[in-house]
């Protein structure tokens, strides 16, 4: 049971160590399409893609959010054979759920060739079955270190998965050049983190697999399979465009649009880990009744999220053609007009209750509801849209149900936590960001059209908006005090700090 203390812990502190891991978790796993266009050609670098999207597909959706109910029962529970046993279901549902994927794909390969429009896909399916399910069941590493608490250990996790991923795949890359290396590198690192699992789940649970109690299973299976089937819609939703594409355009045209959308996984990094960690202490205000706290610190969340978003998604779209043709070269300049409609999804991601929608539990079958509509609707739009407006028009259908999703789910829960038209003035801060934003994105783009008629080279033009646009940001940041002022103290005593420290440093000898 999560006490009172630790209930009133700083979300800031809280969320600092998954925040830092999943951001450098963030810079391997977006270094690694970099450099891997420049190692594969666009044809070889789509199929990887198409091959990674299945894999990905495949882990997100076969759990069916099993492993989440951790978050909810390991705060509940304090009998240790019970949780122990929170986790060994978890653990058997995921292996049975890759196993079962690994022999279908075994067995019958052909049902991927029918899907993507390259038929020498075929040939990699087998092997993928096994990386599937390895990446399944190794999956649950960075859910049990969050929901038993110990979020410096999920740090390494996170942080460890994603460098020896990457170490494995661009030097199956390199040394090899094929794809069928990048599918054996993904293999070895998913029976690493398989292992890396075992380790934590025996040293942290003791004996977890001697007690069971079929009555706690049924439980868990009551409490997530809502969530589940929500979350298995959810994925077809986002998911699915990418299959469209590949079924309708060649391995080739899939690069250019898997590099349009590339930019997904930073949503991710703000999203996951304050959810994380609020999910934990969510649960304990419900359960206490203390539906007030759970909305201001919804407010104070967000408020938090939009400082780094907005800013983000407004630089973004001023320098966002010299952005990917620096990043990714010119050859996939063409993913401009995707990657800027993508974007849109940034500020969507700050409507964001997925949180409140798992610690009320009453109210799952509403996520279930929603989702069999939007997954109705995104069937129907991606048919008629890409037909007619190509890869822009996949994205487009993306966005525009993700709005509608995220809008749905923010007017429920907003009536189950009693939020009233009153309680909007604790978002106003994000409106000042959205302003300070603005204003220093309109001047970056009148610096970037200066820079460009003297210099054509991206990295010049990129440095040069993003020095304009920071100093611009944070001086309106300060002028329209967003920043509390606990925050300015703590923001004066790490400057302090540091400066302690490099020149703390700098005179140790001197003194000598």
């Amino acid at each position: 049971m999560i006490n009172q203390q630790r209930s009133r812990r700083s979300l800031t502190a809280q969320a600092f160590w998954l925040l830092a891991a999943k951001t450098l978790g963030f810079a391997f796993a977006f270094a690694l399409p970099i450099l891997l266009t420049r190692t594969l050609s666009q044809n070889e670098y789509g199929l990887f893609k198409q091959l990674f999207l299945i894999t990905t597909t495949a882990v997100a959706l076969l759990p069916l959010g099993f492993g989440m109910s951790a978050y909810y029962y390991l705060p509940r529970e304090s009998d240790p054979k019970r949780r122990g046993q929170v986790i060994l279901n978890i653990l058997l549902f995921n292996l049975l759920m890759g196993a079962a994927a690994c022999l279908v794909l075994i067995f019958w390969p052909g049902l991927i060739a029918k899907v993507f429009r390259d038929p020498g896909i075929s040939s990699y399916v087998p092997l993928l079955g096994v990386v599937i399910l390895f990446w399944l069941f190794s999956s649950f590493v960075e859910t049990v270190a969050v929901a038993n608490q110990e979020l410096k250990l999920a740090t390494i996790f996170i942080v460890a998965g994603q460098l020896t991923r990457t170490i494995l795949l661009l030097g199956a890359a390199i040394v090899f050049d094929s794809v069928q290396a990048l599918v054996y590198a993904a293999m070895i690192h998913g029976a690493v983190q398989s292992v890396a699992l075992m380790w934590y789940v025996v040293t942290r649970f003791h004996g977890f697999w001697r007690a069971f109690d079929w009555s706690l299973t049924f439980k868990q299976i009551a409490y997530a399979l809502p969530f589940g089937l929500a979350g298995l819609l959810y994925t077809v939703q986002t998911d699915l465009h990418n299959y469209f594409v590949s079924h309708q355009f060649s391995a080739a045209t899939f690069a250019i649009y898997s590099i349009g959308v590339a930019q997904l996984p930073f949503v991710g990094i703000l999203r996951e880990s304050v959810s994380s960690v609020m999910l934990p202490r969510i649960s304990y205000l419900q359960e206490q009744g203390q539906t007030r706290e759970i909305l201001m610190l919804m407010a104070n969340a967000t408020r938090k999220l939009a400082v780094v978003v907005i800013p983000v998604y407004i630089f973004l779209m001023v320098i966002g053609r010299e952005f990917v043709t620096f990043m990714f070269t010119s050859a996939y300049a063409e993913s401009w007009p995707i990657f800027a409609l993508n974007l849109t999804l940034l500020p969507l991601s700050l409507l964001d209750v997925d949180a409140v929608s798992r610690a009320y539990e009453r109210h799952r079958f509403f996520l279930v509801r929603l989702q069999i509509v939007i997954c109705i609707m995104n069937v129907v739009s991606l048919w008629f849209f890409i037909g007619r407006f190509g890869l822009l028009g996949a994205i487009g259908v993306v966005v525009g149900l993700n709005l509608i999703g995220r809008v749905a789910m923010a007017i429920r829960f907003s009536l189950v936590l009693g939020a009233k038209p009153r309680d909007l003035k604790l978002f106003k801060d994000v409106g000042k960001v959205a302003i300070a934003s603005i204003v220093a994105g309109v001047l970056c783009f009148f610096v970037r059209s200066q820079i460009m008629s003297s210099y054509q080279r991206p990295i010049v033009i990129l440095t040069g908006c993003f020095i304009v646009f920071a100093a611009l940001y944070a001086g309106a940041i300060l002028m329209l005090g967003v920043a509390s002022n606990d925050e300015r103290q703590k923001v004066r005593l790490g400057v302090q700090r540091l400066h302690r420290f490099v020149y703390g440093r700098q005179q140790q000898p001197a003194t000598d």
